[in-house]
C-alpha cells in the first residue's frame, strides 16, 4: 500500500439489484470466491514422488444480507418466485459497491444469476428494546470486480 493510502472503511456501501439500489443494509458477509484445489500425484522414473497442485473449479460463496426490518416486501416477494419455481424471473444480477470516505465509487462486485434462497426474521421477543433484523441470503453463479 502506498504511502497516505489510507484504508477502506467497511461501513460505506450500497446493494443493487438489477441497476437498482434496494433498502439500506446493515451488514454483508460471504463475498467471496475460491478455486478449488487439485492434487496430481505422480512418480518420477526414480521413484520420487511429485505433487503437482492445479486449479479446479470455481466455487462462489452465498451472501448475507441483514437490515432493520421495513414495511418492504420486496426480499420476500422475489423468494417467493423462487418458490414457486419461477427460477428465471428470480434470476438477477447484482452489485456490492464500496465507497471511500468522500462517497466515491472504489469498487464494485458484481454477482450473476443471483436469487434468493433463504429469507428470514430475527427473534420477536415482548419488551425488548431492539430493531427487528430481516436477513436473505443470495446464491449467485459467479463474482467478478467491474
Amino acid at each position: 500500500m502506498p504511502i497516505g493510502e489510507d484504508g477502506v472503511a467497511g461501513y460505506t456501501f450500497k446493494i443493487e439489484i438489477d441497476g437498482k439500489e434496494i433498502a439500506q443494509f446493515k451488514e454483508v458477509s460471504g463475498l467471496s470466491a475460491e478455486v478449488q484445489v487439485i492434487e496430481h500425484r505422480e512418480n518420477t522414473a526414480l521413484g520420487k514422488e511429485i505433487i503437482k497442485k492445479l486449479p479446479g473449479q470455481k466455487k462462489f460463496g452465498d451472501i448475507t444480507l441483514k437490515r432493520g426490518k421495513t414495511h418492504s416486501t420486496t426480499l420476500w416477494e422475489w423468494h417467493k418466485e423462487v418458490q414457486e419455481g419461477k427460477i428465471d424471473a428470480a434470476r438477477k444480477g447484482a452489485s456490492i459497491v464500496l465507497f471511500d470516505y468522500s462517497q466515491g465509487e472504489i469498487a464494485r462486485y458484481n454477482l450473476t444469476n443471483c436469487w434468493p434462497s433463504k429469507v428470514s426474521l430475527g427473534s420477536l421477543q415482548a419488551g425488548s428494546n431492539d430493531v427487528l433484523m430481516e436477513e436473505c441470503v443470495l446464491t449467485h453463479e459467479g463474482l467478478a470486480l467491474a
